[in-house]
């Protein structure tokens, strides 16, 4: 049975925003008394929360959907929707949320530290809130705009003051339970442990934590054996404490050779950016086992080479607890001494983010097709639009045409070639499709000619006087000639007339 996950993915779906209300308000002798439609609530967020009581991410590896409310609708009389309830995750101190692709998005390595990590959908407007002196009475409301959703990667890395590490079976979980509580699985079998035990030690007047992490062997740092899966969680350690079994019966083992690959390991494991790295951090190296005669002799004959090395040695027994008091106050010297130096230092300055408007709020992307080009619009704005907009209602569709036209999006895509009739895309994938039909105020945006030139003056309708002039006496001689042809008509038939009289 899993008791214990230190890594898992969430699949997140925050809150939608309620639609907003298209609503006349009706008084007696008052049939249209002007729009009064609410806004829809805001779809709630998800939250992490830096929880120093949760000490695994467990429930999260049984449960990994979560969402949270929707908000709801707008009414009439100027009432809004409820704002959807928001969705608080605690999560262990330590804990890193990656995206996807493994971006880190947040650490949240203090008590206390909040991440929204899916917000909420925006409520839509309702028609009071759209009215203006052009539009007194909308007949359309917004729509609520769907919330995040997508998939996140928690990674817990243990936050603790010592770091126990060492071959499996060395003896690291029985040191642990002997100066603290915990009370880990031990067995003599390699690999009894299959995740980090924490353990509190009070040494005098300092309490510290101590790390039980899974036993490393030579390629643990290149994926093999489980020590690439924990080795994260001694990233954050301030010392580390080199657990050397001195009554092993592996053959070709011994404590220098056992040292010698760990040291190896650390060196290999790159920490991240702004971290001290593992070796540079105070060491101290335990000859575990010592209640055994032959373990007893094998720790004083290599002790001498380990001090010559540079390193404190502390020759210890588990059982007998032989060692283990002086082992416990060196580490809370080492771990008051580092405590003291943090204080000492400024306070890191508090990052502030304002979030500032783009200088471009979209863009337009030509894409090649078999049935000619493509103009993809891509943009938040644009996008959070088309999601708010009922293409069932025309005055909606309308009203979004005007908000991409003063967004200036027809004057891209003149920029980028388009032609009325052209197939515009707004967002990724397949989006929303229109057949664009510009609005223009003048035909000035469809000149196309060279740079230098304009074929407006090249090929210009406007006459000339001498042009007017012929033209005018073309008109004078044919009225001219129409006239003498209806008098000739008339004498001719007058001539007629006296013929048959006679």
């Amino acid at each position: 049975m899993v008791t214990f996950v230190d890594r898992v993915t969430l699949h997140l779906r925050a809150g939608k925003g309620g639609n907003g209300c298209v609503s006349v308000r009706r008084e007696k002798f008052k049939p249209l008394a002007g729009p009064d439609g609410g806004n829809g609530g805001h779809g709630g967020d998800i939250v992490l929360v830096a929880d120093p009581q949760e000490t695994t991410l467990l429930s999260y590896h049984h449960s990994p959907h979560r969402h949270a409310g929707n908000g709801g609708f707008g009414m009439g009389d100027h009432r809004s929707g409820a704002a959807g309830e928001s969705l608080e995750l605690p999560v262990p101190v330590g804990t890193v949320v990656k995206d996807p692709d493994g971006e880190t998005l947040v650490d949240l390595i203090e008590p206390g530290m909040r991440f929204v990590v899916a917000p909420g959908g925006l409520g839509g407007l309702g028609n009071a809130a759209l009215s203006s002196p052009k539009r007194k009475a909308p007949g359309f409301a917004l729509l609520g705009t769907p919330g995040w959703e997508g998939d996140v990667l928690l990674e817990l890395k243990t936050v603790a003051d010592v770091a126990l590490v060492g071959y499996p079976s060395a003896g690291k979980s029985s040191l642990i339970a002997a100066i603290s509580a915990a009370r880990p699985k031990i067995a003599d079998y390699p690999f009894t442990t299959l995740h980090p035990n924490l353990g509190v030690v009070q040494a005098g007047d300092v309490r510290f934590t101590v790390a039980d992490v899974p036993g490393l062997i030579e390629g643990a740092s290149e994926g093999r054996g489980l020590g690439l899966e924990f080795l994260r969680h001694v990233e954050r350690c301030t010392a580390l404490v080199h657990v050397l079994d001195c009554a092993t019966l592996e053959p070709g083992r011994d404590p220098l050779s056992d040292l010698d690959v760990i040291l190896g390991e650390l060196a290999a494991y790159p920490v991240p950016e702004g971290q001290k790295p593992l070796l540079e951090r105070p060491q101290i190296v335990v000859l575990n086992k010592i209640d055994v005669p032959e373990a007893k002799d094998l720790a004083e004959l290599v002790r001498p080479d380990l001090e010559a090395r540079g390193f404190r040695v502390f020759e210890i027994s588990t059982v007998s607890h032989e060692g283990l008091r002086q082992l416990s106050f060196a580490l809370g010297d080492i771990v008051l001494r580092h405590r003291t130096e943090e204080a000492g230092k400024p306070a890191p300055e508090r990052i502030v983010i304002r979030p500032k408007g783009s200088e471009k709020e979209f863009s337009v992307r030509v894409e090649g097709g078999t049935y000619g080009d493509l103009y993809r619009i891509l943009g938040e704005k644009p996008l959070r639009w088309v999601q708010q907009t009922d293409f069932t209602n025309d005055e909606a569709v309308g009203y979004l045409a005007d908000r991409l036209n003063k967004l200036g999006v027809e004057d891209e895509l003149f920029r980028a070639g388009a032609t009325p009739g052209a197939t515009v895309v707004i967002g990724e994938g397949d989006g929303v499709v229109f057949d664009w039909d510009p609005s223009l105020s003048s035909t000035a945006e469809l000149i196309t000619a060279p740079r230098g030139t304009d074929a407006r003056l090249d090929s210009s309708g406007r006459r000339t006087t001498s042009e007017r002039r012929e033209r005018y006496h073309e008109r004078m001689d044919a009225k001219a000639d129409a006239r003498a042809e209806l008098e000739a008509e008339r004498l001719a038939a007058a001539q007629w007339s006296e013929e048959d009289d006679a």
